[in-house]
């Protein structure tokens, strides 16, 4: 079985940094990654993936990456369930990163 993913996208909001109850860093990011495709209208649609960062990777990112950055993630696929209320729950599934590079910042 593999389960390894790469994506190349934009920082969507300035990452921020969380400790956990353990002690480990954790942070979430959302990568903006268009298709390489147009859709009916003519138009590039863009996806959103959810991306989770621990430890140094996380304090590394939240430290030299903003908004509008280019990164590159190598990760593996996560799903997991959340508890919304009692009789709620959602499946979440996330890009749990193992190596993240940055492309480049944002031009101003």
């Amino acid at each position: 079985m593999l389960n390894q993913s790469v994506v190349v996208g934009r920082l969507v909001r300035d990452p921020e940094l969380y400790e956990t109850e353990n002690g480990n860093k954790v942070t979430s990011i959302t990568l903006a990654v268009p298709r390489s495709y147009k859709n009916v209208n003519g138009e590039y649609d863009t996806d959103y993936i959810s991306c989770t960062l621990w430890k140094g990777i996380a304090e590394n990112t939240t430290q030299y990456c903003h908004k509008g950055d280019l990164l590159g993630i190598k990760g593996r696929i996560q799903s997991r369930n959340i508890e919304i209320d009692e009789d709620t729950n959602r499946n979440v599934i996330e890009l749990v990163a193992e190596k993240v590079t940055f492309l480049s910042s944002k031009r101003d």
